[in-house]
């Protein structure tokens, strides 16, 4: 067993990362070079750029769109809230004033007001798949980023096309990572501790690694033993990634913070390693993390930030979380569009439901499936505008509902897959990725 992690399951997810964690691969790794040389040398040798990829922000809980995008100043008071919108740099649109950054690079944003489509469900299924958690296909619907690993494959060897970055949260159905009828080839790699697992060359020791006819040997053998089940693909996908992974600096110097300036990692900002309520810390350095795994070739990356499930004291907690939120959001922005990853990644991020527009009497918001908004950026998308309208209580989509899946569709458009592939299950029976009523936003592509 070769160990790359520290103890701790989610300390080694960007705490311990910071602190070399993986300095164990970066050990076997050829020269042991930082990812910003690794970049430098592809660009040298003529590697084509432009892998097209997405970073999905899930916000577990369901984040109050009123206090956030969706200021309803002219609502009674027990529906309106306690905070105050203010103009963004796009004429016309307002945001909450507790998201001033945001606010300032509107013009990079495009936010839609009116997402339908949700049930009254804890879950991370429908915002990682765009399907429902029922009357699923043999095996299960596949996330976003197995699909794209299934379909594009690796950008580089050396790094995983698909990365989730959560930890395993209290709250189960929260938790993501899964490939659904795909199989584990295509499961998502996470650095948290289980990733530990996917870079195991089984009986291979490290010493081993240096013996290169013997490894190949080992691995030929595996692939000659292979037929088409999804398990006996899934263990040889991880053989190679594995493989990959331990034989290249890329994912190991993509990992490590420490080689970005701390001016980088101060403008993100650092949140807190405390996990809310039954969901996730409030980590701003998985945004900085992202960036850098895309920019090593992951294809996919998804993570969780903090707690949304307000209940009581929803303006108290909007005034804990909405700062460092409007911190690392804006930062990530900054970065996609100053270093040229805008045409090419897209970053969407959103909850699974909203909150309810009466404020309750704990002074929260309740569930409420009937609409609940999205923030998204990069893309090579069409920003600076805000897509739908619900009615004056912020309760129903009034004008142009946009439905989970269409928004799915403008992902696996901007991704070049186009919503209308099949993928067999685990019948063999072919199904669609998406519901074919259900079309890229001609208001974004």
């Amino acid at each position: 067993m070769i160990r790359l992690f520290s103890h701790s399951p989610y300390r080694s997810c960007c705490d311990s990362l910071s602190r070399r964690s993986f300095l164990q691969i970066g050990g076997l790794a050829l020269g042991g070079l930082s990812l910003e040389q690794v970049l430098r040398a592809e660009s040298v040798s003529g590697k084509p750029n432009g892998t097209k990829s997405v970073i999905m922000v899930f916000l577990a809980g369901g984040p109050p769109h009123q206090d956030m995008y969706d200021i309803k100043v002219d609502a009674p008071s027990e529906i309106r809230g306690e905070f105050q919108p203010i103009a963004t740099n796009v004429p016309g649109v307002q945001i909450c004033e507790l998201l001033p950054r945001l606010a300032q690079r509107m013009d990079k944003l495009a936010i839609i007001r009116s997402v339908v489509g949700a049930k009254d469900r804890h879950e991370s299924f429908q915002c990682m798949t765009g399907h429902l958690n029922e009357r699923q296909p043999s095996g299960n619907w596949p996330e976003l980023g197995s699909i794209v690993s299934k379909l594009k494959g690796h950008a580089d060897i050396a790094v995983p096309p698909y990365i989730g970055l959560s930890p395993r949260m209290q709250h189960r159905p929260y938790n993501s990572g899964y490939p659904g009828f795909l199989g584990q080839a295509h499961a998502a790699f996470q650095p948290n501790g289980e990733g530990q697992s996917d870079l195991t060359l089984g009986s291979i020791s490290v010493d081993r690694l240096a013996n290169r006819k013997s490894l190949l040997s080992q691995l030929d053998s595996l692939r000659r033993r292979m037929d088409a089940s999804p398990l006996l693909e899934g263990a040889d996908a991880l053989q190679q990634q594995a493989l990959g992974v331990l034989t290249s600096s890329k994912l190991a110097a993509a990992l490590d913070l420490e080689q970005e300036a701390k001016a980088v990692r101060d403008r993100y900002g650092y949140g807190t390693e405390k996990v809310q309520g039954d969901a996730a810390p409030r980590l701003n350095q998985q945004f900085l993390l992202a960036r850098r795994l895309i920019e090593a070739g992951a294809r996919c990356v998804t993570l969780t930030y903090s707690f949304w499930d307000w209940h009581g004291a929803n303006f108290e907690h909007a005034r804990q979380n909405l700062p460092d939120f409007d911190q690392a959001v804006s930062a990530l922005v900054d970065d996609l569009y100053q270093r040229g990853l805008d045409r090419d990644t897209t970053l969407i991020v959103w909850g699974e439901f909203g909150r309810t527009p009466r404020i309750n009497a704990s002074a929260g918001r309740d569930h409420w499936p009937g609409v609940s908004c999205a923030l998204l950026s990069g893309g090579d998308m069409k920003t600076g505008q805000v897509i739908g309208a619900t009615d004056r209580w912020g309760g129903e989509a009034v004008d142009r509902p946009v439905h989970f899946q269409e928004i799915f569709a403008t992902l696996y458009h901007n991704l070049g897959i186009s919503p209308q592939t099949t993928l067999p299950d685990f019948n063999g029976r072919p199904q669609y990725l998406l519901e074919s009523q259900f079309q890229p936003l001609p208001e974004l592509v």
